[in-house]
């Protein structure tokens, strides 16, 4: 199925709902301007679930049209990386439709659009995007471990709780803990003492892993916006 990249210009259209684009053939960046330092929960915690298929790139200095720029540089990189791709810009400025028609002459599949709903393969009349591909034959039941070796906590699982501790630490706004140990009890706070400490230290780490949390020493400092 091919992919859609959704590039959103937040500076002009602030997304709050990624509903409409659940499935592993949409990938979402959201272009954030120098003043765009509170978002809406909503859309940290979308993003969150979205993974390795959601980015954000902030601008760290004002200019004239630097974001549309930087809209313009990563489409191109995309459209390398994945020419069979369909890039959608979700942007009310009617500067880049040059672009599109640019785009389009080249033969690559791109839009744009004033919110997600309006995106090409939403609108009433659309052409059905391609059936996907018939799953493959289920793979043989893993064994099970044997006694002496604990089973790791699920990805999902990990996943599902760092949506949690995001969304604590996103209410927080300045009052996030300053270090690693107060962090962690934090967290154990918020899932609950019947989480084992090991589960806690692994959302932990793959909050640093995401960028969202970072440690020098024992103090920390965050990437992670603040809540309308």
């Amino acid at each position: 199925m091919r992919t859609n990249h959704v590039l959103i210009d937040f500076e002009n259209v602030h997304v709050k709902s990624l509903d409409l684009l659940d499935g592993e053939h949409y990938r979402v960046i959201v272009f954030l301007g120098p003043k765009n330092t509170k978002l809406p929960v909503e859309l940290v915690i979308a993003m969150q679930k979205f993974g390795a298929r959601g980015e954000y790139v902030m601008l760290e200095s004002p200019g004239a049209n630097a974001l549309d720029f930087h809209i313009a540089f990563h489409l191109g990189r995309l459209a390398t990386e994945d020419p069979s791709g369909f890039f959608h810009i979700i942007s009310k400025d009617t500067g880049f439709d040059p672009l599109i028609q640019h785009l389009k002459a080249r033969k690559v599949f791109s839009a744009r659009s004033t919110s997600i709903e309006q995106m090409p393969c939403f609108r009433a009349g659309s052409t059905p995007a391609p059936a996907p591909a018939p799953a493959p034959a289920p793979a043989p039941a893993p064994k099970s471990l044997p006694a002496s070796q604990p089973e790791a906590t699920a990805p999902s699982t990990v996943d599902a709780l760092c949506t949690v501790a995001i969304a604590q630490l996103v209410a927080m706004k300045r009052a996030r803990p300053a270090k690693l140990s107060t962090l962690h009890s934090t967290i154990q706070a918020k899932l609950g003492k019947d989480v084992p400490r090991s589960t806690v230290e692994k959302v932990c780490s793959e909050l640093m892993r995401r960028g969202m949390v970072k440690a020098s020493g024992q103090r920390l400092a965050y990437a992670i916006p603040t809540q309308e």
